[in-house]
């Protein structure tokens, strides 16, 4: 389903949340809100430009390597955090902050809908800063500094930069807004190649492709805490993926929620605190149990001096720990797994419903295949593209582990403390080795985080081939039917357009649902009637999905009466 028809079915909501933030003291009283900076020493940075793509400021360094990955070490107190931050990568920043809004823009055109959003936010998120720790809020302030004046409108600087810490959890808890359809696992022992415990991620959370250029890999050596690393995007200081120095990792998987009746602390929040914090799997789990979330999330934390992986599942209302037994390896993909969500009808419903089991299975026959895994064979398994026993399914088919609209993936050896992390396109370009141990070691960041080169692994071949290039058409063309299909062009599509466009994705269910919609909407019900059958002979992505098609069907025979 389409991003902005879901908004249609939030904002009938909104009217009513906007009445009550009318008369919320809570609200006024946030808006408000300014962090306490006074214990904080601060410089502010003064950055030196070495050329258009390095920047430093004493100890702290951003630079772009040869894969297009943008690279940052900073170091200080939690103020002094967020002023380093800011300073390098301003530019960078405002530029993700104009691309997020504009995407909202995008989905929300109505200047009144825009300003109800703005409403509904500012009440929705009137507890955050309460649930969000001290030192946190103010290394966000110093961030916020850098932010663009251009949206304030929205929110002052401060509180624009905490709601965006939130916007992965908004978007999840407003009816799964957010295309998220993240895959995780962790394996040792008998599982890989030298017994060392591997981790790999796909991070499949998707604004869009321009959101996904400026990838930033963050190395933070907090005043207090563990240093650690993380891969986001400029303007983020949570994290979705990460490893710290003592071989702690953690990454973030949607499970099924509820929509709660406020914000409380983000989720990448939370698992920022646990990198920072956390030497083991114990303390992980004493980290995630004592903050209030308000989405439900498997934390999948891998631990070098356990040696051992578990899922954290939190929700506003529920946590759980799974952890294996007998067994060296552990899947993560969309649906809860411990003893405390057995009997969680959402979650249930979500496991038939969704890609999510499927991915699941995929996983386990990847396993099947592919044993004693090392980081090269890892990096395959995250860029397997097939449905089950390898049927083709499609470009783009949430139910394949590489839906090929992954911000990120990534792939951790604890043990190691070494880290790989994907270059554009997706997951498809070369994986970039960085070691932790040198990187925190006290050398200057220009020289360490030029290590392990020799480590990284190639670029996938498919990222060069026709079938990719056919793929990117294909989405092109997407766009154009779904223009058509929302009477958004005067103009109808040629004759030929559809055959073309069914073309460069011929496995892939939605092109023959897409064409069926528009030949419903012209009043072809002949040639509409054969797409949607067509459809329903390929792998459709959720049960919901299937149930549409056959509804359009039903609904097109009963036209052709």
């Amino acid at each position: 389903m389409k991003i902005n028809n879901r908004l249609a079915a939030v904002f009938r909501g909104i009217h009513f949340f906007l009445l009550i933030s009318l008369i919320s003291c809570g609200v006024s009283k946030s808006i408000r809100h300014i962090p306490d900076i006074s214990s904080y020493s601060l410089e502010t940075p003064k950055v030196n430009k070495i050329n258009d793509s390095t920047f430093s400021f004493k100890q702290n360094y951003l630079t772009k390597n040869k894969q297009q990955l943008w690279e940052l070490y900073i170091k200080g107190n939690p103020l002094q955090l967020g002023y380093n931050n800011g300073a390098l990568t301003q530019n960078l920043m405002q530029k993700q902050e104009e691309i997020f809004f504009s995407k909202v823009e995008g989905f929300v055109p109505s200047k009144f809908k825009q300003k109800l959003l703005r409403g509904f936010l500012k009440w929705y998120n009137r507890k955050m800063y309460l649930n969000v720790r001290e030192d946190y809020q103010a290394e966000l302030y110093g961030l916020s500094q850098y932010s663009s004046d251009k949206y304030n409108f929205i929110a002052p600087k401060y509180l624009r930069s905490l709601y965006l810490h939130g916007a992965h959890d908004i978007g999840h808890a407003m009816q799964d807004l957010a295309m998220v359809g993240c895959t995780s696992l962790a394996v040792w022992n008998e599982n890989t190649e030298d017994g060392t415990m591997l981790i790999g991620r796909n991070f499949d959370f998707y604004v869009g492709d321009d959101f996904a250029k400026n990838k930033l890999i963050e190395f933070v050596e907090p005043e207090t805490g563990i240093p650690y690393m993380s891969v986001s995007w400029p303007g983020m200081i949570g994290v979705v993926s990460g490893m710290n120095k003592e071989g702690i990792t953690v990454t973030i998987n949607a499970g099924k929620s509820k929509i709660p009746l406020t914000a409380k602390t983000p989720i990448s929040l939370v698992t920022r605190e646990i990198l920072q914090y956390a030497k083991n799997i114990d303390e992980s789990i004493a980290i995630a149990k004592k903050r209030k979330v308000f989405v439900s999330e498997s934390i999948l934390v891998g631990s070098a001096h356990d040696r051992n992986a578990v899922i954290i599942e939190v929700s506003p209302d529920n946590f759980g720990v799974y952890r294996v037994q007998n067994t060296s390896k552990v899947f993560c993909t969309n649906h809860f797994q411990s003893e405390a969500y057995k009997d969680d009808k959402r979650n249930q419903k979500h496991i038939i419903e969704s890609h999510s089991e499927y991915r699941y299975e995929k996983l386990q026959e990847l396993l099947q295949e592919s044993k004693k895994l090392n980081p090269e064979k890892m990096a395959a398994i995250l860029r397997d593209k097939s449905g089950l026993k390898g049927e083709k399914i499609g470009y783009g088919n949430e139910k394949a582990i590489n839906q090929l609209l992954a911000h990120h993936a990534i792939i951790f050896s604890p043990e190691k403390r070494l880290v790989w992390v994907s270059s554009n396109p997706y997951q498809l370009g070369e994986f970039v080795c960085y070691d932790l141990n040198e990187i925190f070691s006290g050398k200057k960041p220009d020289e360490t985080l030029k290590a392990k080169t020799e480590l990284n692994i190639a670029r996938d071949p498919f990222a060069d081939s026709e079938d990719f290039n056919n793929y990117q058409i294909s989405k092109v063309l997407g766009e154009e039917v779904s223009n058509a299909i929302d009477h958004k062009k005067d103009v109808a599509l040629t004759e030929d357009f559809i055959p073309y466009y069914q073309s460069m994705n011929p496995d892939f269910w939605l092109v023959y649902y897409q064409a069926g919609r528009y030949y419903f909407g012209i009043h072809e019900f002949e040639n509409a009637k054969k797409e949607f059958e067509k459809a329903l002979t390929k792998e459709i992505t959720t049960v919901p999905d299937r149930k549409n098609v056959e509804k359009y069907l039903k609904k097109t025979l009963k036209k052709l009466k």
